[in-house]
């Protein structure tokens, strides 16, 4: 069995979200693919039905619980591998106007046959998020930007950030260091135009520590930012 559907539903209920056959069925087929790509293709560690179900698919559902938007919102997923947590998302609101952004193509060559085989439309980039996020294209111009398991606040922020419109909002999902990365994170906060709103508890049937940091983007980020990657690993902010 590829995915554990009934632990699947029951962690959306959890969420207090309602989730369709045809979105189960969808989720069933995104597990397969992931399970047979991941045997010549290094997508995840996370391969079990019941661990893809809460880890992988709820957990990125779950960022719906505290986005307040339209499915015409536009949204940008910061190193989405191997399509988290923004294909969920897209499962669940097919009318989201997604970019799908990763440095590594073999993963976006799956995320591209998940989307294709789903019937979903989403924009797939390969790119750096340094150098994407300077493409006047892709600067502020987006309502939300999510990402999973990318890197600190501090590190994220600079990052994200600079994708997001004034009044956008960034969710970062997060562990048991959510506070100590947010307070790790207040000087990049102040430069890049964030500022911290709340933060969310989330509580899946795994019973891990999930929180949702939910940053508001209130003045540009300065044309410097984000640096180039090596800048912002030895000197984060």
């Amino acid at each position: 069995m590829a995915l554990d559907t009934g632990l699947l539903i029951e962690n959306i209920i959890m969420l207090g979200i309602e989730i369709s056959p045809e979105q189960v069925s969808m989720f069933e087929t995104y597990a397969t693919m992931l399970q047979e790509t991941n045997r010549y293709v290094n997508l995840t560690a996370i391969t079990s039905p019941e661990e893809v179900a809460v880890k992988h698919f709820a957990d990125s559902v779950s960022i719906l619980s505290v986005l307040d938007t339209a499915e015409s919102s536009k949204i940008i997923d910061v190193g989405t591998g191997a399509g988290f947590p923004g294909i969920p998302l897209l499962i669940m609101y097919p009318g989201l106007q997604l970019t799908l952004a990763d440095s590594t193509a073999k993963k976006l060559n799956f995320v591209s046959n998940v989307l294709d085989e789903l019937g979903l439309q989403a924009e797939v980039v390969h790119a750096r998020a340094e150098e994407l996020a300077h493409d006047p294209d892709y600067r502020e111009r987006f309502d939300f930007a999510v990402s999973r398991a990318v890197a600190s606040l501090n590190v994220l922020s600079e990052y994200t950030l600079p994708f997001l419109k004034i009044g956008g909002t960034l969710v970062a999902m997060k562990g048991l260091k959510a506070q100590e990365e947010l307070a790790g994170a207040k000087t990049a906060l102040t430069v890049l135009g964030g500022e911290f709103n709340k933060a969310v508890d989330i509580n899946l049937t795994d019973n891990a520590e999930r929180k949702l940091l939910i940053i508001n983007k209130v003045k540009p980020a300065p044309d410097k930012y984000p640096r180039h990657g090596s800048q912002i690993s030895k000197k984060p902010l």
